[in-house]
């Protein structure tokens, strides 16, 4: 986007206090409007007016959707190729600026001198990406200036889906401990500019965040947003969902169908995996995830409960149970290590000693009726003879139980690539006993572009609901083993990988899917794809 010339004096199109009564004066048509852009020439115009962009005086208009502009030109021939070339008209939908500011020039003294008007805009840029940029309206009049700049806000403020005021939660300890200058660096300017409040809480400890939000009063924020790592994410969005639970006076230990989250979530990728916001933004981009929220994009999501003998456990989003539950334990007992090494240690430990569990799973496949759905009683899934659940049973060396596609750089398609954000489905997938280097084999093929199911012991259900029954009472890993149980989890739990964070159970789990239970700040990649890119 080309930037004005500083100090380039551009007179306004009538000058003085009598440009003001011609702005107030609604225009019919744009003259210069595109042929092409029909509903351009539809649109009222609000003010029209001479500004410098970049280094040509233009001609500009701004109508109810868009901002418009085309170069002043002396007059030549008709039909002169170079001529329409030059004055071809360019524009900006009012809806990509998040913000408006007088731009001037300050001297040592103090005192400044007006130079026009900047405004701040959201680019749609290549892979998913958003990109701020500005775009300056060069013009000295300060009566003219004005009235512009006076109309931009009076429009930005029209945007009530926008935030104004916003609680950040930021884990200091996130992936390599960037959080904190990954906020303060890139996010937290970002939002000045948008003239957003925040009232930051660095938590200190693991947990913090559930406690906090639990109590502290959230009527004065539209949202929160949550600095860190998958892990801190997820705890987020599951204090946040209890708060809601909570507030409708619904008992967590019983409760079949839960109530929405009350606010939006914003989720600042600061961790090692990033998935939630991998999957949401399709990139695991800072600048495109804080320009979301400050744009109020809002996108529903599906979450699941995870509860054991009728009490819930927690809300999340993906979990893996066996070989991806015991890398995390794994990992989890070595957090001396950078983040990287934790990760492969844990993957090659896991893999020197991997066994299957033995285990039932019962699951509900996905009905897309949505009359069937609403039909299906609240009760015991089994209960209820309409429902075909189904059943399978054997040696599983790992269950993946995902709601999302949780993209990551390990797996660029997704862990669950078939899978959306609300869809109102899960994926379940399920990878039986065999050789270790052939699920080896199956691990790999995740980064790669090859179809990592298309093994003879991968199943891929889409469904409703799980349970997961393990029949060993303790952990399948023998205790004649060099290393003890308890390194990996303790010897009557089974460890579970939610959202990244280890959970050990030592019952069947059952999880249900509840469809878009929370808004989080983004715009489905189907939308993003399908838009402009500049």
């Amino acid at each position: 986007m080309p930037r004005g010339r500083r100090g380039s004096r551009v007179s306004a199109l009538e000058g003085g206090r009598e440009e003001e009564a011609a702005a107030a004066a609604a225009v019919p048509s744009v003259p210069w409007a595109s042929p092409q852009q029909p509903e351009a020439a539809a649109e009222q115009v609000l003010l029209r007016g001479i500004f410098e962009i970049g280094r040509s005086s233009c001609d500009v208009v701004l109508s109810e959707r868009a901002l418009r502009w085309r170069p002043i030109q002396p007059e030549r021939p008709a039909g002169d190729s170079k001529y329409d070339l030059l004055c071809k008209e360019e524009s900006l939908e009012l809806k990509d600026i998040f913000s408006v500011k007088l731009k001037r020039r300050y001297f040592a003294s103090g005192t400044g001198t007006l130079l026009g008007i900047t405004l701040f805009i959201c680019l749609k840029k290549e892979q998913n990406k958003l990109k701020d940029s500005t775009l300056d309206l060069i013009n000295l009049s300060e009566d003219h200036c004005d009235i512009w700049f006076r109309q931009f806000k009076k429009i930005l403020a029209g945007f009530s889906n926008r935030p104004k005021s916003l609680k950040i939660l930021l884990n200091p300890q996130s992936h390599k401990k960037e959080a904190t200058q990954v906020y303060y660096e890139k996010v937290e300017p970002l939002l000045k500019i948008a003239g957003i409040k925040t009232d930051v809480t660095i938590t200190e400890y693991e947990g913090h965040a559930l406690s906090l939000l639990k109590e502290c009063e959230l009527q004065g924020f539209d949202g929160v947003v949550c600095v860190g790592g998958d892990g801190s994410a997820s705890e987020v969005a599951h204090a946040l969902l209890l708060r809601a639970q909570k507030n409708a006076g619904m008992e967590t230990s019983s409760f079949l169908t839960p109530v929405r989250a009350q606010l939006p979530l914003g989720v600042i990728p600061a961790g090692s995996t990033n998935v939630l916001a991998h999957s949401l933004h399709g990139v695991p981009h800072v600048v495109t995830a804080t320009l979301h929220i400050i744009m109020g994009h809002i996108q529903p999501v599906d979450v699941c409960t995870f509860s054991s003998t009728g009490k819930l456990l927690r809300f999340g989003f993906s979990a893996m149970f066996g070989f991806g539950g015991r890398t995390l334990a794994l990992a989890e007992k070595h957090r001396w290590m950078s983040p990287n090494q934790r990760r492969d240690f844990a993957v090659i430990k896991a893999l020197a000693k991997l066994k299957p569990e033995d285990c039932e799973i019962s699951f509900l496949p996905f009905n897309s009726s949505a009359d069937l759905q609403e039909r299906r009683p609240q009760g015991s899934p089994k209960s209820d003879c309409n429902d075909q659940w189904q059943m399978i049973q054997g040696q599983f060396l790992n269950v993946s139980i995902m709601a999302i596609p949780c993209l990551c750089s390990v797996a660029p398609r997704g862990l669950a690539p078939n899978t959306r954000l609300n869809n109102g489905s899960m994926a379940l997938i399920i990878a039986r006993n065999t050789s270790r280097p052939e699920f080896i084999k199956h691990l790999k093929r995740y980064a790669s572009v090859k179809n990592q199911f298309n093994f003879p012991f991968v199943e891929t259900y889409t469904v409703e609901e799980v349970k997961v029954y393990p029949k060993n009472k303790i952990s399948a890993h023998s205790q004649e083993e060099e290393d003890r149980p308890h390194e990996i989890a303790s010897e009557n739990s089974f460890p579970w990988n939610v959202d990244g964070d280890l959970m050990e159970v030592t019952s069947e789990v059952h999880v249900k899917l509840h469809p878009r239970l929370i808004n989080l700040y983004g715009e489905s990649l189907e939308e993003m794809n399908d838009s402009k890119v500049t």
